[in-house]
């Protein structure tokens, strides 16, 4: 009887032991989905935007002058399924926006933009940093679209990508480039 007792309890310690010995998957090994899941129109030439709790921006369009409206798309960051967290920065410096450039500093997405006016007018940036288990979220290759015409345009950032920058040079019937970057862990 008593054999049997320390048995019991022998199997219970091993099994103890195996469960704390199973580490995680290692974050290179996460999967990582960016998932479009608003979007809202906005009048360009006054309305301050920002995307809505644990967003971050990953698409524009805008058809017209600064009189239309713009439409902006957000996503979720989803990490092994989970909801990356979004921490919101402050408002940029102004631009004026007919030779605005602006580049998120490393590992920052943008989630906001605020335009006042006409080409003549500035614009602000708003950025945000992104956590995942308290680990923060890293953007790797950041890259830049070719010359899309402002006034007729939609652009999205591909797969798994978000948006980290824009610039745009002259009018509406200017050019307007978007920066980008892939969402990743790191190593």
């Amino acid at each position: 009887m008593r054999k049997k007792a320390l048995s019991t309890a022998t199997a219970a310690l091993a099994a103890l032991a195996v469960m704390s010995v199973a580490a995680p998957a290692p974050a290179s090994a996460a999967t990582i989905t960016v998932t479009r899941a608003y979007a809202e129109t906005v009048r360009e030439w006054i309305d301050p935007f920002t995307c809505p709790t644990n967003m971050v921006l990953t698409g524009r369009s805008h058809y017209g002058d600064e009189n239309a409206p713009t439409t902006y798309y957000c996503s979720f960051i989803l990490i092994d399924g989970e909801q990356a967290q979004v921490h919101l920065g402050d408002w940029t410096a102004r631009q004026k926006e007919s030779r605005s450039d602006f580049s998120a500093q490393d590992n920052e997405a943008v989630a906001g933009r605020w335009h006042e006016g006409d080409e003549n007018g500035y614009t602000r940036y708003r950025t945000a940093k992104m956590y995942w288990r308290g680990q923060q979220v890293l953007l790797a290759g950041g890259d830049i679209s070719g010359a899309i015409r402002e006034s007729n345009h939609t652009w999205h950032a591909g797969a798994n990508k978000v948006m980290t920058g824009r610039q745009h040079k002259g009018d509406e019937n200017g050019s307007t480039w978007y920066r980008f970057a892939t969402v990743t862990l790191g190593g």
